[in-house]
């Protein structure tokens, strides 16, 4: 159980790796739908960290999850290889995505959020919708999955911060710019779906105003079942909790500056234990 079948590094530059786990756990895989989330632990004595489910094999009793390695855990998961097994994995945790026919969707990812909007992508596609696809990364080695996304959207966009592939700039740069674009038809989005960064996801936020906007939040975690409260943030002014009332929520109704805040809480912590690692 937990066996990792397949392992393959999907990106690497500017000091950091992509890696793509294709992992075994048949209970999970019957039953995990898009926009939920796994728990997994690499050793007994290790923290919890939450992925989201990038695809699945019913058949294979398979999971894919995508990661960047950043942190600890990410380093020492990025360490195992095929044939190794994690030492848990629980899910499928958090609210699937509501998927159906919206109409014209346009779905923002930056980063290895790219990974996350997949599956929504997919099953999107399915109901019928139309799908405009906005993909950004820090640079041309670190944009994942395009190919794969091709197959499915309608039209995609690329945004690189350096200028190595497709718009330089930000991913919400090409979002503005379909919105001020007079030939544009803006009015017609009937949805936007967007995976990242925080700042990213608050910046798709203040420009789709209007336009119903979801967000999937990587607040931080600890248990993710609702009992530590960790995770929580402030949704039109009231808690909730990302592991069991998310992980998605409307982009225009979080308190944005809380949640960063929050997410920056341990990032000296984590940097002391890294350098310990030489990681």
């Amino acid at each position: 159980m937990w066996e990792i079948i397949d392992k393959k590094i999907m990106a690497e530059g500017l000091g950091t790796r992509i890696i793509k786990l294709e992992i075994s756990a048949p209970g999970i895989s019957l039953r995990v739908l898009p926009g939920q989330f796994v728990v997994l632990m690499v050793s007994e004595k290790g923290e919890r960290i939450p992925l989201t489910v990038v695809d699945k094999d019913r058949e294979k009793g398979t999971l894919v999850l995508i990661f960047q390695e950043l942190g600890l855990t990410t380093h020492l998961l990025g360490r195992l290889g095929k044939g190794e097994r994690l030492y848990a994995l629980l899910g499928p945790l958090g609210n699937p995505s509501e998927i159906k026919n919206y109409g014209k969707v346009v779905l923002v990812g930056g980063g290895v959020g790219i990974a996350e909007i997949f599956p929504v992508a997919k099953a999107l596609k399915e109901k019928g919708n139309y799908l405009t696809l906005l993909l950004g990364a820090r640079t041309k080695n670190l944009l994942i999955l395009e190919e794969e996304l091709r197959r499915i959207a309608d039209e995609i966009y690329t945004a690189t911060d350096d200028g190595s592939y497709g718009w330089k700039g930000l991913v919400t740069d090409i979002l503005l710019q379909m919105r001020e674009d007079k030939n544009y038809r803006w009015a017609e989005i009937d949805f936007v779906y967007a995976v990242g960064p925080i700042p990213m996801m608050k910046k798709v936020s203040e420009i789709s105003r209007g336009i119903k906007t979801v967000v999937s939040l990587n607040a931080l975690m600890v248990d993710a079942t609702g009992m530590c409260g960790c995770c929580r943030v402030t949704i039109k002014g009231e808690t909730k909790f990302s592991c069991v009332d998310g992980p998605e929520f409307s982009g225009q109704d979080v308190d944005w500056e809380e949640l960063e805040r929050r997410t920056k809480m341990y990032v000296d912590k984590e940097r002391h234990i890294c350098k310990l690692y030489n990681l």
